[in-house]
């Protein structure tokens, strides 16, 4: 437990945020500080330990498999899905004019309906701020307000149904220049979301933090620390959230690959994975009882985890790898199927089976590729892409499609 005390940037004073609004103050909680010792010594295996899923040794052979295509929708050009948990999904959707630049929108897997979630900023008196990020499951919505000039921003949520906020926002933090915008996850009625210090700012040697609110509630908890930034954004998955603080700080530099309860509202730590000193996770999710993490580089030192690459694996060290650059976050099914993005397409791994197969991109789609809007656990992968039209070979629309896994 640790005592946590209020700053000017941890809420928006009601008098400071007007009718835009409601301020949500923020409790101490269990926030598992950083000099906890937590039972699980750093992972380092040899490099040639691992299981390579594209390997010419055969552990892992390639299966023919179709995946059923449950649905397949054209937006406007302009429109970017983002990570969500259920029928609705969370967009940022281009503005039509300059004013406003973004909205925040949302789509339903149901309907295949595009809506309007937030029209326009709500930051007051401020003309320079912009909708900056969003995220929602289908019971609320959290999205994030940045001012252009200052860096200044604020992240906002309220309850959602049916493709439409219910009550009024509230405004859950704001910062300045001197601490990033927040990364978030929204899953049930719980938004999950870090505040750490910017690598350009004067805070740099100040704690990061983890914070839980529930739609409803006047107040948030502190939930998690770390001894500066949290190496990965919160992933969701099942009943679990993974994030990347730093651990065995009198030690070095280690970043604790993590999964939190989601039933206790993370005061239960479920699984734990320590990366090799001073190497950084990418992207971490737990799935099942493994965890599947990246590593966007490549150190020349700690072993296996040390080197760029997707890994499927536990703390005990048994990993499958699949050694190509990772562009993005892992979603898969409860049963052992790990889809994992390439620069265009995505590989399906099988654990279960040892085989691997291909999630081809969508036709005449750009040169990145469809990009997933699902994470961890689903029975529902579901991937978008900017689609060029065939007449102009210019980007022309954005495809959603969703498969069944």
């Amino acid at each position: 437990m640790r005592k946590f005390n209020l700053t000017r940037r941890g809420f928006f004073r009601s008098t400071a945020a007007g009718a835009a609004a409601a301020a949500v103050h923020v409790l101490a909680g269990c926030s598992h500080p950083a000099e906890e010792t937590i039972p699980s010594d750093p992972v380092v295996v040899e490099e040639d330990s691992a299981t390579t899923v594209l390997g010419e040794d055969g552990a892992y052979e390639y299966i023919e498999r179709e995946f059923e295509v449950k649905g397949e929708w054209e937006l406007p050009l302009g429109n970017v899905l983002h990570e969500g948990e259920g029928t609705w999904l969370p967009v940022t959707t281009a503005g039509a004019s300059a004013m406003p630049m973004v909205k925040c929108s949302a789509f339903s897997l149901a309907s295949g309906e595009l809506t309007e979630v937030v029209a326009e900023p709500i930051t007051p008196n401020s003309p320079n701020v912009v909708i900056y990020d969003a995220r929602c499951s289908d019971s609320a919505y959290a999205w994030v307000e940045l001012d252009t000039l200052t860096k200044s921003w604020s992240l906002y949520a309220a309850s959602f149904a049916n493709g439409t906020l219910s009550g009024s926002p509230n405004t859950l933090w704001q910062g300045d220049a001197n601490w990033d915008p927040p990364r978030f996850a929204v899953t049930g009625n719980k938004v999950i979301w870090q505040v750490m210090p910017s690598l350009n700012g004067d805070k740099t040697s100040e704690m990061s933090h983890c914070y839980l609110w529930k739609t409803g509630a006047s107040s948030a908890t502190d939930v998690v620390e770390s001894l500066g930034r949290f190496a990965t954004a919160p992933s969701v998955s099942g009943n679990t959230v993974t994030l990347a603080p730093r651990v065995r700080n009198e030690e070095g530099t280690y970043y604790g690959i993590t999964a939190y309860s989601l039933a206790d509202d993370l005061a239960t730590i479920v699984d734990r994975l320590v990366m090799p000193e001073n190497v950084r996770p990418f992207h971490a999710v737990r799935m099942g009882d493994v965890f599947a993490l990246s590593v966007e580089a490549s150190y020349g030192y700690g072993g296996l985890l040390g080197s760029m690459g997707t890994y499927i694996g536990t703390a005990d060290g048994d990993f499958a790898s699949v050694p190509l650059e990772p562009f993005a976050n892992i979603a898969g099914s409860k049963d052992g199927l790990f889809v994992v993005k390439s620069r265009a397409s995505y590989y399906v791994v099988d654990t279960k089976n040892k085989g691997y197969t291909f999630l081809g991109a969508a036709d005449r789609c750009v040169d990145y590729g469809e990009y997933p809007a699902r994470v961890g656990e689903t029975d529902t992968f579901v991937s978008f892409a900017t689609i060029k039209s065939a007449d102009t070979g210019y980007p022309a629309s954005v495809l959603v499609r969703a498969f069944a896994l």
